[in-house]
């Protein structure tokens, strides 16, 4: 029995070594990445003589790249807004609906999650050329919008699942009209859902670079498919600046997205 145990602690450690490696491998270049931006050399090159914010300036004060910025959060900003919506209707219809096709709905729905994100890409590039939506505000959003959706869906999806419907048959008796429950109950009780597909839907729209390489023009950027095209063109450290800026977002959300689950189990 001791030999078990003695075994069984070798096997928990060699896991955990292999886990910090693994972490290690991935966090790596992400951080070599935010040491560039403050590097005070002229290219990208690792390590640097000294430190400056002089590439940070630079991205705040190109016109271009606040471009790219503004649009990227504009764009975001909308996505997520729609995506909550429909994601909070459909999940509706999913949850609490009993008709014929339903999986079959809600595996079309979970359909980009699985597709390459390029045949998708093409996909509608392809037939926004033929609608005139290619390179406009519009398209981005149709786009990025369908690449957001399911992560709202199943965010969503979970927490109506989780939530107590005797709770809105109450409100009904009290004389509560079917819109205000779902405004005045369902919207409060599943909350953290809502934050936390608000939060993949941001990341979503955020960080997509296929889909936005497609859909930009020369006048309609964003972040990611700026940072692309000054990669081909230039090794300026001002491209670590704004990745730096993009992962110091993502970040963010990812750690309110972990402080959200955590609370959404404590309250189960």
């Amino acid at each position: 029995m001791l030999l078990d145990f003695d075994r069984l602690g070798a096997v928990r450690a060699l896991l955990v070594a292999i886990g910090a490696v693994v972490a290690l491998f991935l966090l790596l270049p992400i951080v070599f990445i935010v040491a560039l931006s403050f590097g005070d050399s002229q290219w990208l090159a690792f390590p640097a003589p000294g430190w400056t914010l002089e590439w940070y300036r630079q991205l705040f004060t190109d016109a271009g790249w606040l471009d790219s910025l503004m649009t990227s959060m504009k764009l975001a900003v909308i996505v997520t807004v729609l995506s909550v919506a429909l994601g909070f209707l459909a999940s509706l219809a999913l949850v609490r609906g009993k008709f014929r096709g339903r999986a079959a709905v809600q595996a079309f729905f979970l359909t980009p999650m699985v597709l390459p994100v390029v045949v998708l890409a093409v996909a509608l590039y392809a037939f926004f050329l033929r609608i005139g939506l290619a390179g406009t505000m519009t398209g981005f959003v149709i786009g990025h919008l369908i690449i957001a959706l399911p992560f709202s869906i199943i965010a969503i999806s979970n927490s109506l699942s989780a939530f107590d419907t005797a709770l809105e048959d109450a409100a009904l008796i009290c004389g509560a009209s079917p819109l205000a429950v779902k405004w005045r109950v369902t919207l409060p009780a599943i909350r953290l859902g809502l934050a936390a597909a608000a939060i993949f839907s941001f990341l979503a729209s955020w960080d997509e670079v296929v889909v936005s390489i497609f859909m930009a023009s020369p006048t309609l950027q964003t972040l990611p498919v700026r940072i692309w095209a000054t990669l081909r063109q230039d090794l300026t450290p001002v491209v670590a600046a704004a990745s730096s800026l993009l992962v110091a977002l993502t970040t963010v959300l990812m750690l309110a997205s972990a402080l959200l689950r955590r609370a959404r189990q404590a309250i189960q």
